[in-house]
């Protein structure tokens, strides 16, 4: 996914073409998002091989196969709506029983999937007693943002996320290893 709400970055996701996906590396390329950025994004190994089945699946449904066909499309090869992405998201979410609101809205939303990768990725470091600080960057770019600060946004305070960092900072208070 993209860093950026926008129509524009939601265009920019549905219109990921086949030129776009590297699946012997495992590699996305992200083009035209915010401010007209293009990155690369690796995936993890289950949404490679997902990646795999879906484009087998293209080939054997005979759907336009050029470089400049959209992974996601319809059956007549027009990108899939932002509205079709959003119902089939909400419809996935109801099945496995998540529910929610904040604010009068129904969550989870499925730009708050990023926001969850960012936390998640943050506690698994605190966990692995990793340089959060060295890795902080890092995460940055793979969400797209040029700086920490894009990346804020999305570090919400979780119990476990709080946790992981009191230890680390009453070690560090402590005159443990941790700096």
């Amino acid at each position: 996914m993209c860093c950026y709400t926008g129509p524009d970055c939601a265009s920019a996701r549905r219109r990921l073409a086949l030129a776009d996906v590297d699946l012997p590396e495992a590699v996305l390329t992200i083009r035209g998002t915010k401010f007209y950025k293009s990155r690369l994004v690796p995936v993890g190994p289950q949404l490679a091989k997902v990646l795999n089945a879906h484009v087998a699946l293209r080939r054997r449904r005979d759907l336009a196969e050029g470089q400049d066909s959209f992974l996601l499309a319809n059956q007549d090869g027009t990108p899939l709506a932002s509205s079709t992405v959003q119902e089939a998201f909400d419809a996935l979410r109801r099945i496995a029983g998540v529910h929610g609101t904040a604010g009068g809205r129904q969550i989870p939303r499925l730009h708050d999937l990023r926001h969850s990768f960012a936390v998640h990725n943050l506690t698994a470091w605190y966990r692995q007693e990793a340089d959060v600080q060295r890795l902080l960057p890092v995460l940055s770019t793979y969400l797209g943002h040029s700086d920490l600060e894009g990346t804020k946004v999305y570090l919400s305070m979780t119990p476990e996320l709080l946790q992981q960092a009191s230890v680390r900072f009453a070690r560090y208070a402590g005159g443990g290893r941790d700096a």
